[in-house]
């Protein structure tokens, strides 16, 4: 076998021998693995001892430690062992290229799952209303009123498929994702739809994913799409939840109608307690799963089996209905909250209820557009940008400093994987993959 497929062998040895009480207890379950199959250098530039070179846009990690690279309708895989990444061209939603009259109009994130598996994200284009007194993303199915054959066919755009790490190295389809944690849908194969009701095709382009990689839900993958944050447990999902508000406009008889107002969900993450971060075109927001696939799209705000513990927008910086352009979140263990702007730079959140924040703009930082952020467990938080490469934050945050062992101006991702001893830091830049081990 390869060596990344022994590694997630060696992983899963250690926790049978945790269950026969051969190890310290259950909490070695989330210590570190010890070092990882991966080098220990403090500074590595994968791109060129890999062969990985530039033009990659996304990176993901497994439970294997085998690490996945998107470019374009290409997958990329890098295991331990390897020298260079195979690459697989044309997978699942790729496989007809791409296009309006496509599955989708691009790739865009890659995220990684147990050992072996990841998920793709695709981006397509929003639905328009089309049938009579329905909203614009509803579908509705064959023996239904206004159904239509090319209609029907929009359930399979976009979304995020499953794929899986063959023996040679190559990648191959294995679902695209359809199962609802709901009975929404009943046997269907429809992508990812609503899950209290298929017929709203709402969550079509997947923007950010992030793997929850320790804690009760190990395993977990979150997706940020054009409409809220959807839940991924293996193959199953549960759409979705969204901070959002309700724009009001007087109508001529008097009454008021209400709007639903979501936002694109660009920045995404997982906080030290498990907890889902948000933060969209205008909201900040701060779930507390409750560990039930089947609970998490029971919205009921402050309530309820998932609550938002917070739930706001940055009434310093703009009124409730400017967008803020939030591009990234991330969470210290001591509980600061830090969120990134595509046009007003990089801001310290402290939450002062469960609507309402203070924010403070950290003004040194020589960029307006934040692109990326991760929190170590060591309190550092590292910040993306995509004209000023990555920055770095200390203990007091405050103490600001450039990044300069990371090549490239444009920073595309950040991947935090506290799983290893020293941890590392994934950074994806516009010239290629460096690694960070504190």
């Amino acid at each position: 076998m390869h060596g990344g497929w022994r590694w997630a062998t060696a992983v899963g040895m250690a926790v049978f021998l945790g269950a026969c009480g051969e190890s310290s207890g259950k909490d070695d379950v989330d210590s570190p693995d010890g070092p990882g199959p991966w080098p220990l250098d403090a500074v590595k530039d994968y791109a060129t001892a890999f062969g990985i070179g530039a033009g990659v846009r996304s990176i993901g990690v497994d439970e294997g430690h085998n690490i996945w690279l998107l470019k374009g309708a290409e997958i990329g895989v890098l295991r331990p062992g390897d020298t260079a990444p195979t690459w697989t061209r044309g997978v699942g939603q790729a496989a007809e290229g791409f296009g309006r009259d496509k599955k989708a109009l691009g790739s865009t994130v890659i995220c990684g799952g147990e050992a072996g598996r990841a998920y793709v994200g695709y981006h397509t284009y929003e639905l328009q209303p089309e049938v009579p007194d329905k909203p614009h993303a509803y579908i509705p199915v064959e023996g239904e009123p206004h159904y239509t054959a090319e209609r029907f066919a929009e359930y399979q755009k976009g979304d995020l498929d499953a794929v899986r790490l063959e023996s040679d190295g190559q990648v191959v389809l294995e679902e695209h994702l359809w199962r609802s944690a709901g009975v929404s849908g009943g046997q269907q194969q429809l992508g990812i739809r609503n899950t209290n009701d298929f017929h709203y095709d709402e969550d079509r382009s997947v923007l950010a994913c992030q793997r929850v990689m320790r804690g009760r839900d190990r395993g977990d993958v979150y997706i940020g799409t054009n409409h809220g944050v959807t839940l991924v447990r293996g193959l199953t999902y549960n759409s979705h939840r969204h901070a959002a508000w309700y724009l009001e406009t007087p109508r001529a008889d008097g009454s008021v109608s209400q709007s639903l107002q979501a936002g694109f969900n660009w920045g995404l993450g997982i906080g030290a307690g498990g907890e889902v971060l948000v933060a969209n075109d205008w909201l900040v927001g701060i779930l507390e799963p409750n560990g039930v696939l089947e609970d998490f799209d029971k919205e009921r705000t402050w309530e309820g089996p998932v609550p938002w513990s917070y739930k706001g927008h940055n009434s310093q910086l703009n009124s409730l209905e400017a967008f803020d352009h939030w591009r990234a979140i991330a969470r210290t263990k001591a509980g600061t909250t830090w969120v990134g702007s595509r046009d007003f730079g990089l801001w310290r959140m402290e939450q002062t209820d469960r609507s309402s924040a203070n924010y403070t703009r950290i003004t040194t930082l020589p960029s307006d557009n934040v692109t990326a952020l991760a929190a170590t467990d060591e309190g550092i938080v590292y910040v993306g940008t995509d004209d000023q490469g990555l920055w770095r934050i200390e203990q007091d945050g405050e103490t600001l400093t450039r990044v300069d062992s990371v090549n490239g101006k444009q920073v595309l991702q950040l991947v935090y994987d506290p799983t290893v001893a020293p941890a590392m830091l994934y950074v994806l830049t516009d010239t290629g993959l460096t690694v960070l081990r504190e």
